[in-house]
């Protein structure tokens, strides 16, 4: 184990130079959550109802004001965005005045390296609207805890794979591309597009198939000629290449949007959350519960857990280890895809590479909870989420994710088998 964990490091910091290399600052965050906000005002007072439209990649979007005066909207890329305020929604009477501008309404906004670009109308002499460092925070550990529950669905599949295959899948990253790029085609293919309710669980369903489909025409046949846990992940980094320059090639290098991925935000005293966002927390919940009930009360859930804890005493106790794993592979391409899906509203967007952009914090996540374990994997993804997100508040958001790894290995020289990890597994 020792062995295998020191080719993922080297593997891992291969890849993270390469990408240093050829990356700008820019690209490594491609994957947040960018947004533009504001305030509409009128002699300080806010103004609720007013209209905006935000126009640029990923398409037009509109937004009202809220009982503050205040908006914002989720966008997909780093670039350029015109908005507009529609004055046929102000009050009668009152229009946006500045004598320096011949457009008042409009204005050229860019979002750049810190990903947020704050516009504001104020109509008459406003008051400048302060958010305290403490609404800050809480409002980022909402994010963070709704972005560690969806990366949580992806990690436990990664580390069940792991537990009952020893295979450290560097394409799970690109079955969660998978789940969203599916999504995409079945709720906005034309005319033909099937209702939410029926294609988001659907696609689901093809992440399965694929988790399914890999193991049938990869995974076993490579089990069953003995290869070796080295070879296997240098197999799945070949699978991730080759997958994620198909998904480039089928949806180009563009951001494309699922339905009502611009939801607008309610707020819960300092919290601003939109019913996808509440949604996502919900389902990533429930689907976990279910999950962890599964794998605690049902016959196949213990046999799953035996075989992660000593695969050639579970073979010799009667447990069909194949049929298990082929199951594990289903259900972490069923989770791996939920998340993908979770993922494209809370970017927002969907990209080629998308899957990519989180494969570390998911491998980081597992780690961290502790490698074989879905507990370890849940309780690491937590931490991972909570801390990407408010580490925002002190540093660049370009750099946030790697806030998140550098706990990892702070946590790691204290405690080297994880959270939940025993050192039977590391040595």
């Amino acid at each position: 184990m020792i062995r295998l964990l020191g080719a993922i490091i080297a593997v891992t910091a291969a890849m993270l130079g390469v990408f240093a290399l050829t990356a700008s600052p820019a690209m490594a965050a491609e994957g947040d959550p960018y947004r533009i906000s504001g305030n509409v005002q009128l002699d300080g007072e806010p103004l609720e109802g007013v209209k905006l439209t935000i126009d640029g990649p990923g398409g037009e979007q509109e937004v009202e004001t809220d009982e503050n005066g205040q908006w914002r909207v989720s966008v997909p890329e780093k670039d350029d965005y015109t908005v507009t305020l529609d004055e046929e929604t102000l009050p009668e009477g009152i229009a946006v005045v500045d004598p320096e501008d011949d457009s008042p309404n409009e204005k050229d906004v860019t979002v750049g390296a810190g990903g947020r670009v704050t516009v504001n109308f104020f109509i008459g002499e406003g008051e400048r609207n302060v958010t305290s460092i403490w609404d800050q925070f809480i409002q980022r550990f909402v994010q963070g805890i709704n972005f560690g529950l969806m990366l949580a669905l992806a990690a436990v599949g990664l580390s069940l794979v792991f537990g009952t295959t020893g295979i450290s899948n560097f394409a799970h990253g690109e079955m969660v591309t998978f789940g969203a790029v599916a999504a995409s085609f079945l709720v906005s293919a034309g005319s033909m597009a099937l209702p939410l309710w029926i294609g988001l669980p659907l696609a689901v369903v093809l992440s399965a198939g694929l988790g399914l489909l890999l193991d049938v025409i990869l995974w076993r046949p490579l089990r069953r000629k003995r290869v070796g846990v080295v070879q296997l992940m240098i197999v799945s980094i070949g699978l991730s290449l080759a997958m994620r320059y198909t998904f480039q090639f089928f949806i180009g290098g563009g951001t494309t949007q699922l339905p009502y991925a611009t939801a607008p935000k309610m707020s819960f005293g300092p919290i601003q959350l939109s019913g996808i966002d509440i949604a996502s927390i919900a389902i990533s919940v429930i689907v976990i519960v279910g999950f962890a009930i599964w794998l605690t009360r049902s016959r196949l859930g213990k046999a799953t857990r035996a075989i992660s804890d000593n695969p050639s005493l579970a073979s010799a106790s009667g447990i069909d280890v194949d049929h298990v794993v082929r199951v594990v592979w289903i259900i972490a391409g069923a989770l791996a895809g939920l998340a993908g899906i979770l993922y494209a509203y809370y970017r927002p967007g969907i990209k080629w590479d998308m899957g990519a952009q989180v494969l570390l914090l998911m491998f980081a996540a597992v780690t961290l909870g502790g490698l074989g374990t879905a507990y370890g994997a849940l309780i690491g993804s937590l931490i991972v989420g909570v801390i990407v997100e408010v580490s925002g508040l002190w540093i660049p958001d370009d750099l946030k994710y790697a806030g998140a790894l550098v706990i990892l290995i702070v946590i790691l020289l204290f405690r080297p088998q994880g959270i939940l990890g025993r050192r039977e597994r590391i040595g």
